[in-house]
């Protein structure tokens, strides 16, 4: 997707560039990773070009892009394990649902991509996957914060 990025031992530091479309297909190791396809997914959103992200491993893994749906995405749902994501896209803010930890961890970061106020409900998801996930990002700069109902 020509992400550049420079990579020690303690850090990491993604450089902004000109994203491109790619072709995932999830598959056991060593190959792509299905818990990384939403997050994939995202970058996908905001990358040049029509992804195909193919997730045969699990039923019901791609579910969450209704949410994505909703912050203005361009996806298409070709069959229960294929989508087609179209960017770059402009992402706005709205309420969303977190499904799962993986998804709602993607949720997270298209809310920081997105234009205005997201709410995510159901964290306690991500919480399990996540530690601090809110102060954590705070320290690189997002502008997030729990909210208690």
């Amino acid at each position: 997707m020509d992400v550049n990025y420079e990579m020690a031992e303690n850090w990491l530091i993604v450089k902004p560039s000109n994203l491109k479309a790619a072709k995932i297909q999830t598959s056991p190791w060593p190959g792509f990773p299905t818990d990384c396809q939403p997050l994939f997914t995202v970058l996908a959103t905001q990358s040049r070009g029509v992804s195909l992200i193919h997730d045969w491993m699990y039923e019901r893994r791609l579910l969450y892009i209704d949410e994505l749906i909703k912050m203005g995405a361009d996806i298409t749902l070709c069959d229960p394990h294929r989508i087609l994501v179209s960017g770059p896209t402009k992402l706005r803010g709205t309420k969303l649902f977190g499904p799962d930890i993986r998804a709602g961890v993607a949720l997270v970061i298209a809310a920081l991509c997105a234009k205005g106020k997201t709410e995510i409900d159901n964290v306690e998801l991500i919480d399990r996957g996540y530690e601090r996930i809110e102060e954590r990002l705070k320290r690189l700069g997002a502008e997030i914060k729990r909210v208690k109902e």
